[in-house]
């Protein structure tokens, strides 16, 4: 008997302890605090809340606050509209398992379809899919860290007990103003349903947090959300190249610029430095049949689409390795999809498209978007591209050379080339321009009702061509 808890403490010490410690205190693989001149995280767990949630929203409004809220799925479910007005007032929704029970007694299995059904609910309310988790408690177990891989896991730099009632809303409002740091990630709680809270407790957070606000923005700062905190923090990191380093970059760039005058790129978006160009050509490849129906010929007309490598090489200039430039190239593509879906829709060159088509070797967490991962027939066409693929990630990244073995094996083929589809029919749903028009029928045919406002799907996916994707 000995014995057994002797090896439970074991596997528990490795599969829960350690890794909970080492990335509270190491921030190892998760965000808990961020680099910012003004700015402050507001985050909020457990909701929503049928009460409280829309107090809080209300609150957030007449500051002009932008938050987090992780939210618990079995909760989600039956607050489908709060989760719209979230999305619609500019907030960013991650999750918190679909029942508030902590990873350490889950299987990984398990941890993971606790994922994927509150992403389902999050994405039925606001067409979106959520690439940012918070564990219950902030503890992790082994798995998480290897099978989440395309999820940023955000923990908090600060905590005040707001769960409890007895603490009280002007204790809690001084030990939050000793937090109104830059770059804090506040945790608060918008809902006290979940095991060990008090079910009242978020009235006496609303009355410290409008507190706290206020003097705030007193002080001149303002709050943000946990996307926005996180693309501050990657802003501030040094740059830290050596002259070769920078002169082949930018000899790599000016072949950048030649290949999108040479092969007429069209930019996606206004902007002087986009995250996403295409071209329309003809598909030269076998025959793929869509999971969903219809096929893709040779001949077929697709939408090839390249990363910018200006944007690309600033991301992986700021990133230690592969995987962590995946992650940052997530988040810029979760945005760029749906104004690349709109301009594909008003492009003439673009109507006999059967799907997009690219080459990337940053593939995991694809398929959750509407993509088809594919492998690459072996012939030289995929050996020469997996030697550029890999010069293009020696070049831009800061990444340094593993040693041989299994495990270096496994990532390289995680990050080996693979094929992206999504067929035209999903890309339409990315579409503003089709929702904007489906809304305006329906309008139509609802008297006294007001003007809908519909927000675009954006989704992150690591995706790329056989030119510019990593």
């Amino acid at each position: 008997m000995e014995n057994v808890w002797l090896w439970l403490i074991y596997v528990m010490t490795f599969y829960a302890f350690l890794p909970g410690v080492i990335s509270r205190i190491f921030g190892f693989r998760v965000f808990k605090k961020g680099k910012a001149d003004k700015e402050i995280a507001l985050t909020f767990d457990d909701g929503p809340d049928p009460k409280y949630t829309s107090e809080l929203l209300d609150l957030l409004k007449r500051y002009d606050a932008k938050a987090t809220f992780f939210v618990v799925g079995s909760h989600a479910e039956s607050q489908k509209d709060v989760l719209g007005r979230m999305d619609r007032e500019g907030h960013t929704i991650g999750i918190h398992n679909y029942y508030h029970k902590s990873n350490w007694i889950m299987r990984p299995s398990t941890v993971r379809k606790h994922i994927d059904r509150t992403n389902h609910v999050i994405e039925k309310a606001t067409g979106k899919k959520s690439i940012y988790y918070r564990p219950p408690w902030g503890i992790v177990n082994l798995f998480d860290f290897a099978k989440l891989g395309h999820m940023q896991i955000i923990l908090w730099s600060s905590m005040f007990g707001d769960w409890r009632v007895k603490v009280g809303p002007e204790r809690m409002k001084r030990r939050m103003l000793k937090k109104l740091r830059p770059g804090e990630v506040l945790l608060l709680h918008d809902c006290g349903r979940t095991f060990g809270a008090d079910e009242d407790a978020p009235a006496n957070m609303l009355i410290a947090l409008e507190a706290f606000m206020l003097e705030a923005q007193r002080k001149g700062y303002s709050f943000v959300g946990i996307d926005e905190m996180i693309k501050l923090t990657d802003a501030k990191r040094p740059l830290k190249q050596s002259l070769g380093k920078r002169s082949v970059i930018a000899l790599w760039l000016l072949w950048e610029s030649l290949f999108h005058t040479l092969f007429r790129l069209k930019k996606v978006g206004d902007s002087e430095e986009p995250t996403l160009h295409y071209r329309i050509i003809p598909y030269h490849g076998q025959e793929i049949t869509f999971e969903d129906g219809g096929s893709l010929k040779k001949g077929d007309s697709v939408a090839e689409l390249h990363f910018d490598n200006r944007t690309l090489s600033s991301i992986a200039a700021s990133s230690k390795t592969p995987l962590a430039t995946g992650i940052k190239l997530i988040r810029e593509v979760e945005s760029a999809l749906p104004e690349l879906a709109d301009q594909l829709e008003k492009d003439p060159d673009a109507q006999g498209i059967k799907a997009l088509y690219g080459i990337t070797m940053i593939h995991r967490g694809a398929t959750r978007l509407g993509f088809e991962v594919l492998r690459m027939p072996d012939g030289l066409f995929a050996r020469t591209t997996k030697i550029y693929l890999r010069l293009l990630l020696k070049v831009l990244t800061n990444a340094k050379p593993r040693k041989s073995g299994r495990k270096s094996k496994e990532r390289s083929e995680l990050i080996s080339p693979r094929i992206l589809l999504m067929p035209v029919d999903k890309i339409r749903e990315l579409s503003s321009l089709s929702r904007n028009k489906l809304q305006e029928e329906t309008g139509k045919l609802i008297s006294g009702v007001d003007k809908v406002i519909t927000t675009v799907g954006e989704e992150a996916a690591a995706i790329g061509s056989k030119h510019v994707s990593i």
